[in-house]
C-alpha cells in the first residue's frame, strides 16, 4: 500500500542515496533544490562545530516573523516552538534529557506493539521492549538516533535519517521530515523511503505537547472532532472494541474543559475539512488557543494528559498525537502501510497559533 502525497510546496529534501534503489513513489516528486541560498540563508546554515554538546545535538533554529522553532539532531524532533517567546507547545530544556517522547518522531510505527511481537511476511519479528514495566516496544526506532540536515533555510529544515536493519526490523528505511515556519504556523512533512530489496510494514506519530500557557491543562478547553475512541487494557494495547465517544464519556466535539479528565486515549472517526484535514484544538480561558492539523494519511489523534509522567511534567501540556495507524498496528495490520522497495510514502500535519 503506497500513495500517500504531500503537498509540493513542502515535499521533504527526500534525497535518493545512491545505490540505494530507492526513488520517490507515485505521486512524491524527487527533490529539487530551491537554488542558491541568499546571504542571510547562506549565514543561517553555517554552524560552527560545537565545544560540547548538549544532550539532544545540534540545536537548529528556525524563524519567521514572530515564530521561533527548535528542531534537535537527536530524534530529529522538535524541542521547542514559540511565539512571540509565548510557547506553543510544552518542549524542554537544551541541557535536558527529552523525556514523555516530548517533540519526538514516532517511526517506523507509533505507540505500542504487544510484548514487541509481531509477523510479516513469513517472519515472526522480536521488537526490544522499550517499555519494560509494561512489556511493550514502544514509540519506534528512531528516538535517540543521530538525524542529519539535509537541508536548510532560515525558515525550515529537512532532518533526515537512514535506519538500518536490526533486531526486530530488518529492513532499511530512508526518512526525511521537514519543519518550516510560515504564516499558518508550522507545518511538518514525512517522507518514508523503502531503501532495501524486500518490502517493509510502517507507520508514523508524532509526539507534541500543545500548551495555552495555563499552569496545568485542567482549566483549558479541548476541541477534537472524533466519533469513536480505542478501548485499551492497563498496559495500553487495544482490546479490540470500539466505543464511540458518548459511551466512553469523551465527548470533546463541542469543545470541553478538561478539568480532571485523565487522558491517555486514541480517537478515531476523525471529522474532516474540504483538505482532508483532521483537527484539534486547545483553548486558554482568557482565550489564547492553538490548534492541531493532520491530513488524510493521519488516521488517528492519541491524546494524552500525561499523568504517568514524572511529577513535574504531569498534565503541563496536552500531548496531541497524530498518527497514521493505531497502536498494537504491527500486531494487528490495522493501517499498516507495506511499502515495497523503491517505493516511498509521504504525509503532513502542523500546528497553528490561532490566538497569541
Amino acid at each position: 500500500m503506497v500513495g500517500w502525497e504531500l503537498p509540493s510546496q513542502l515535499n521533504p529534501a527526500y534525497h535518493h542515496r545512491p545505490g540505494s534503489g530507492v526513488r520517490p513513489g507515485p505521486g512524491v516528486a524527487s527533490h529539487q533544490h530551491p537554488g542558491p541560498p541568499d546571504d542571510a540563508d547562506r549565514a543561517v546554515s553555517h554552524t560552527s562545530p560545537a565545544v560540547s554538546s548538549p544532550p539532544s545535538g545540534r540545536q537548529i533554529e528556525l524563524v519567521h516573523g514572530e515564530l521561533r522553532a527548535v528542531v534537535v539532531e537527536v530524534g530529529g524532533g522538535l524541542r521547542v516552538y514559540e511565539v512571540g517567546g509565548r510557547p506553543v507547545v510544552d518542549g524542554y530544556g537544551v541541557d535536558d534529557v527529552r523525556t514523555g517522547g516530548r517533540g519526538q518522531p514516532l517511526v517506523p510505527w507509533p505507540n505500542r506493539v504487544d510484548r514487541g511481537r509481531y509477523s510479516f511476511g513469513a517472519a515472526d519479528l522480536q521488537l526490544p521492549l522499550t517499555e519494560p514495566d509494561r512489556a511493550n516496544a514502544i514509540h519506534g526506532l528512531t528516538g535517540w538516533a543521530r538525524w542529519d540536515v539535509r537541508d536548510r533555510r532560515r525558515d525550515r529544515v529537512t532532518m533526515g535519517y537512514l535506519l538500518p536493519p536490526q533486531t526486530g526490523y530488518p529492513f532499511t528505511l530512508d526518512l526525511a521530515i521537514t519543519y518550516a515556519l510560515g504564516d499558518d504556523g508550522l507545518t511538518v512533512g514525512l517522507t518514508a523511503g523503502n531503501a532495501g530489496p524486500v518490502p517493509l510494514p510502517f507507520g508514523a506519530g508524532f509526539h507534541p505537547y500543545l500548551t495555552v500557557g495555563t499552569e496545568l491543562v485542567d482549566g483549558a478547553t479541548l476541541t477534537v472532532g472524533a466519533e469513536a475512541v480505542l478501548e485499551s487494557d492497563e498496559r495500553g494495547i487495544p482490546t479490540g472494541k470500539v466505543l464511540s465517544v458518548e459511551e466512553a464519556g469523551l465527548d470533546f466535539r463541542g469543545g470541553r474543559e478538561i478539568g480532571t479528565t485523565v487522558l491517555d486515549h486514541c480517537f478515531t472517526g476523525l471529522a474532516r475539512d474540504g483538505d482532508g484535514r483532521a483537527s484539534a484544538r486547545l483553548t486558554a480561558p482568557g482565550g489564547t488557543e492553538v490548534g492541531l492539523w493532520a491530513d488524510d494519511r493521519f488516521t488517528h489523534l492519541m491524546v494524552f494528559t500525561g499523568d504517568t509522567l514524572e511529577p513535574a511534567r504531569r498534565r503541563r501540556g496536552l500531548a496531541v498525537e497524530p498518527m497514521t495507524c493505531p497502536p498494537n498496528a504491527f500486531r494487528t495490520g490495522t493501517d499498516v502501510v507495506v511499502l515495497e522497495p523503491g517505493d516511498a510514502a509521504s504525509a503532513a500535519w502542523g500546528i497553528t497559533p490561532l490566538s497569541f
